[in-house]
């Protein structure tokens, strides 16, 4: 997986590029928890997987943000993974463009 973070004003990009799993969740994790923007937006037009452990850094990483009253968006999301989101409810949690 590689990771790209581009800031802009009170926004923060995430670009992440491969699969997010077992292997390289504590990767991305380690990434969003350095962020201060108000807004951290994952760009997932480049992620082809994502397993539970990769869920879990995302609900936390949005758990995490809006207690310090930021806020967590996922952008350009492919099908497969957007069927992860819907199947386990994620997709009612989290805020998705």
């Amino acid at each position: 997986m590689e990771i790209t973070i581009r800031n802009c004003e009170n926004q923060s990009i995430v670009l992440i590029v491969g699969r997010l799993d077992t292997n390289t969740a504590p990767e991305l994790e380690a990434a969003l928890n350095g962020i201060t923007a108000k807004e951290v937006v994952l760009d997932c037009s480049s992620l082809e997987y994502v397993s539970s452990a990769g869920l879990r850094v995302i609900l936390a990483s949005h758990k995490h943000l809006m207690a310090a009253e930021q806020r967590l968006t996922l952008r350009n999301i492919c099908t497969e993974v957007r069927s992860v989101l819907d199947m386990t409810g994620f997709s009612r949690i989290l805020f998705i463009e």
